[in-house]
């Protein structure tokens, strides 16, 4: 229960945001919703005169589509052929009064009787406002198809009845496609209709679904209604309860519901209790306010993989940097490689003074939520993984993380488009395609996501297999491109140096066989791409790369032969890399120069060798004149 706890008080924090009209980056809108309201895709807008008359109708463009509406505790759950109409907008077959007489289905008129006799309760009660008095007077009067189909907003056959499909057939009598059949997947009958109260431009007033009174009067006429009162099991107060739970989380069309319990012949609670709010009693207003400050943190700040939502909030300051972002995202300050003795001591330090920031913005007894959530079924959403922490402990185990798996990294680009490098963590995506490539399911990168939120939040290792996997691929260079190569790579070794705990910084005192044989990788990989010059093809030492980190001693042989030709090319400016290759070479114990497969270490010796070279490049002729006097 603490999750519904923390996102009822998410929303008691933010009750000054409730029916905020705000813009995702795709130009999409969403709201924190108010209590009793949900959110809907409309197909159609109907203006109706503050007299009750039609006005006039338009298709609605899809990026307009998203329309608050208030709901009922059996509406906002509806499923099947169960009759549940909305208080106000709704489908043609609620708000139709002549829907039978336009389709031939009479059996369906049922639903237009309840639709209007909720409405009228509405209209009638003292918390109406003239809006919603204007659009009762209207629909009871049963002719809102036939007012569409005059304006040429709905289309009709010779037998006046509703085109169910589109079909060429009918060009005979309209000369082009009508709008309604791009805006209504599911033809004419599942039109969802959206209403208005036309205003003259001297007087304009809000939209129906944007106006708060309208917002709060049906809050206020439907708290009457709701059912008797019981233990909430979330905030301990008795208070009206319910056993009908908000879906459309993850978007409008999302049917799958976190709290479910109409199994009544199943083995959901059966066994043992004998009503569902014997294992759970949630009351409305905490139902309410929990979910619809979930649908809004998920539009505002989620990420979602393949339908799976990750999440991550304050209960007093929304914002908190994700788990599964890079250093870049989060302290956005380009690599100076002027610090070539940058330990991960000194970048914790300077990671952590990035996130004062946060720090400084939460109070003392904030926490900070971390959920993952996602379907089996359209009908079933679980909790994954959630929780709940301490935002100083959070911050620290943040820290630690972007200061352990660190390396060196040159994808990253700059708001002008330029490629930068950074010291850091890679993102828990990014990890996923270094492990299993950029074309890999969005089922595996979700999974992999979810999997290393331990390994953050919670300081586990890493999993052997992404490990594994992300230093095959980084081993087998010729089978991508060299720009994923190189991301591959520097991801790679980020991991590798999470369990190492190695320094990008080039050590040269040490003696372990693969970091010995990944230096001599990349001295031969240098040398050779030296003497290549402006062509572009790979080098021996990268072709062979796959082979030398399974059988080294053998691969080096051929690799050192082939260098002999390069090194001629070169003559003396040759002389300094190959006396490299010999003091490289005397470091290994005699013994521990043989085929036995390297580790993933070979990757960091060869990384950081390659960096110290490509480093010192300008004073490299420096080096080898004075090698040569010697």
């Amino acid at each position: 229960m603490s999750w519904l706890l923390n996102l009822y008080e998410t929303y008691e924090a933010n009750l000054d945001r409730v029916g905020d009209i705000e813009q995702k980056y795709n130009g999409q809108e969403y709201t924190l919703l108010p209590v009793s309201h949900t959110t809907q895709n409309a197909h159609v807008q109907v203006e109706i005169t503050e007299d009750g008359e039609f006005h006039s109708a338009t298709v609605i463009d899809k990026n307009n589509a998203s329309t608050l509406i208030p709901c009922t505790e059996k509406s906002s759950s509806r499923a099947g052929s169960v009759i549940a109409p909305y208080p106000l907008h709704d489908k043609l077959v609620y708000v139709a009064g002549d829907f039978a007489e336009y389709t031939g289905k009479k059996e369906d008129s049922e639903s237009f009787h309840q639709y209007i006799k909720q409405l009228e309760e509405w209209a009638i009660s003292p918390y109406a406002t003239s809006k919603v008095r204007s659009i009762f007077h209207y629909l009871k009067k049963g002719r809102l198809i036939r007012d569409l189909v005059e304006h040429k907003i709905l289309i009709v056959d010779v037998n006046h009845r509703l085109i169910e499909k589109w079909d060429k057939k009918y060009e005979s009598l309209y000369s082009e496609k009508p709008p309604i059949f791009s805006a209504v997947a599911g033809g004419q009958e599942s039109t969802f209709i959206r209403f208005n109260v036309y205003s003259p431009s001297d007087k304009p007033t809000a939209e129906v679904w944007k106006d708060r009174e309208m917002y709060e009067s049906f809050i206020r006429y439907y708290k009457e209604m709701l059912g008797n009162e019981d233990i909430c099991y979330v905030t301990g107060k008795t208070l009206p309860s319910t056993d009908k739970h908000a879906n459309k989380i993850r978007n409008p069309a999302d049917k799958a519901k976190l709290i479910s319990a109409n199994d009544s012949s199943g083995f959901t609670f059966r066994g043992r209790f004998t009503s569902s709010n014997e294992a759970a009693s949630i009351s409305y207003e905490v139902s309410q306010k929990a979910h619809n400050a979930l649908k809004w943190l998920i539009n505002r700040q989620g990420k979602i993989v393949d339908q799976r939502v990750f999440l991550i909030w304050g209960n007093d300051a929304l914002y908190i940097p994700d788990p599964n972002e890079d250093t870049f995202a989060i302290d956005p300050r380009p690599f100076d490689p002027l610090k070539k003795s940058f330990t991960n001591q000194e970048f914790a330090k300077e990671f952590s003074k990035a996130l004062d920031g946060y720090k400084n913005d939460l109070s003392t007894k904030a926490d900070v939520n971390i959920m993952v959530l996602d379907s089996a079924t359209t009908g079933r959403m679980a909790v994954l993984y959630y929780r709940n922490v301490n935002k100083n402990l959070y911050l620290d185990k943040l820290t630690k993380w972007h200061s352990s798996c660190v390396w060196l990294h040159r994808y990253r680009k700059s708001e002008d488009g330029e490629f930068v490098q950074f010291m850091g963590a890679p993102a828990t995506k990014d990890i996923a395609f270094a492990a299993y490539g950029p074309r890999a399911n969005e089922k595996i990168v979700k999974g992999l996501m979810e999997r290393m939120l331990p390994c953050i939040v919670d300081e586990r290792d890493i999993p052997r297999d992404i490990v594994n996997s992300a230093i095959h691929r980084a081993s087998n260079p010729v089978s991508m491109e060299k720009w994923e190569w190189e991301k591959t790579l520097s991801i790679t070794c980020a991991l590798i140096n999470k369990e190492e705990g190695l320094q990008l910084a080039l050590d040269t005192e040490t003696s372990d066989r693969s970091y010995l044989f990944g230096r001599l990788l990349a001295v031969a990989d240098v040398l050779e791409r030296r003497a290549l010059g402006d062509e572009t093809r790979a080098s021996n030492a990268i072709r062979y790369m796959n082979s030398f980190s399974m059988h080294p001693e053998r691969t080096w042989v051929t690799i050192q032969r082939s260098l002999q030709p390069y090194q001629a090319r070169l003559g003396t400016k040759a002389t300094y890399l190959s006396k490299m290759i010999d003091e490289i070479a005397a470091k290994f114990k005699i013994d521990e120069f043989n085929n036995k497969p390297l580790s993933g270490k070979y990757l960091l010796g060869f990384y950081s060798q390659r960096h110290e070279l490509y480093q010192k490049k300008e004073n490299n002729h420096d080096a080898e004149n004075a090698s040569i006097e010697e």
